[in-house]
């Protein structure tokens, strides 16, 4: 940290009082130079412009990865029904319940967090309010070992959404790029195709990088891990007291799905955890509509429409909507899919969000949505204490809430995985 000199016995006296460290280590001066001295002896004497702007860049030799073939509905046989399929969803280790872990740390600092683990992103008031940070990181590594490029875009995508999720305008992100050995061809590769898909996404939504990290080598016995760009996302919300959370409120309010639904099955967790199938490319973000239909949904947030808000990603549609139900109690009446069920309710096409407003309002909200070009449906109603698509069994909210949050400890307990 840089302080003012008149600072630094208060510092000193804070960093002792925990047991920290404390030194100085060096003084800003007026000229544009960075001066590194040992012993008295000047070892760096360097100017700060050219550090900055003319840094050298880091290019090894890469190839880029062959694009992967798409996989459509019809090149998937549904092996369970619907809902059995969502019962092995939500139970499994990308979708269970993280309460095992973050219950153990402390997650209201201060008394400022206004949103806990568990929804899209955490909200912390700023002192009093009204105004509050939302913060979320966000990375699905299959998208990117399938392609790199959209990997990226998607990641920042996600970032982007999540913030939107409760209300926030996204403001910025943080980078932290973990990747294997970059001296092998193809792992370069993957290094620069997720920089060049995040940076394209970063332009589109005006989310500019303001800091970072990089991790490489990480492998072993010369497997590398899957590429991994995490991005963190700080957005800003004006009032928090105005902030969206994903339960549903009550009953009989409309379940409405925001963005096109096509049924992208490619490197879908239904796909892998249902079909046992690891396969076909990413679903593409499309960055104009991820903005569009984003800000759509934050004009309904300020505006006080929306009841609630959950972006659409892993698992699809229904595990969105089953998560809503699991966080209130509250269960829903879903109507039939209007294409392949297994694509509509569990196919992982990106720009997406679920939205419940008061009944009275859905056909407002979708002329609202249609005259600025956002694709709105509405897809079923809130109530009662199951999750029922027509056609399918019902499940009680019970039920996923047991699978959902049994998996975990289950598994941390030496039970079965």
């Amino acid at each position: 940290m840089v302080l003012k000199p008149e600072k630094e016995r208060e510092a000193e006296a804070i960093f002792s009082r925990w047991g920290l460290d404390f030194a100085v280590v060096g003084e800003t001066i007026a000229t544009k130079r960075f001066i590194v001295r040992h012993g008295g002896k000047v070892m760096a004497d360097l100017p700060i412009k050219e550090l900055g702007d003319e840094a050298p860049v880091y290019d090894r030799p890469h190839v880029a990865a062959p694009k992967p073939p798409i996989v459509t509905a019809a090149d998937v046989a549904p092996p369970v029904p619907t809902a059995d399929a969502l019962l092995r969803l939500i139970g499994s280790p990308d979708l269970c319940s993280k309460r095992w872990v973050w219950e153990q740390y402390d997650h209201v600092i201060l008394g400022n967090t206004v949103q806990r683990p568990g929804g899209d992103a955490a909200v912390v008031r700023i002192n009093e309010g009204p105004k509050a940070l939302a913060l979320t990181t966000d990375v699905t590594p299959r998208y990117c070992e399938a392609d790199p490029f959209e990997g990226g875009k998607q990641a920042v995508a996600e970032a982007w959404r999540n913030l939107t999720a409760v209300g926030a305008r996204p403001l910025a992100v943080t980078d932290n790029l973990n990747f294997g050995n970059p001296e092998r061809p193809e792992i370069m590769g993957q290094l620069v195709g997720a920089i060049q898909g995040i940076a394209q996404a970063c332009k589109a939504l005006d989310f500019p990088v303001v800091s970072g990290n990089v991790s490489l080598y990480n492998e072993t016995n010369g497997r590398a891990i899957l590429p991994t760009p995490t991005i963190g996302g700080v957005g800003l919300i004006d009032d928090f007291t105005r902030s969206a959370t994903l339960a549903f409120k009550g009953a009989n309010e409309a379940i409405l799905l925001i963005g096109e639904t096509t049924g992208w099955l490619g490197q879908s967790l239904y796909l892998r955890e249902i079909c046992e199938r690891e396969e076909g490319a990413p679903p593409p973000v499309d960055l104009a509509a991820e903005r569009k239909n984003g800000d759509f949904v934050r004009g309904l947030i300020a505006e006080g429409i929306a009841e609630a808000v959950h972006d659409i990603s892993d698992g699809g549609l229904l595990v969105a909507i089953a998560e809503m139900a699991m966080a209130s109690g509250i269960g829903a009446e879903l109507d039939r899919a209007p294409l392949a069920a297994h694509a509509f309710w569990f196919g992982e096409d990106q720009a997406r969000y679920v939205v419940t407003v008061k009944a009275t309002v859905a056909e407002t909200v979708m002329a609202r949505a249609r005259a600025a070009g956002v694709p709105a449906r509405q897809v079923g109603l809130t109530g009662g204490d199951a999750l029922t698509v027509e056609g399918e069994r019902p499940i009680l909210v019970a039920k996923l809430r047991e699978r959902f949050e049994g998996w975990l400890p289950a598994y941390m307990a030496g039970g079965p995985a």
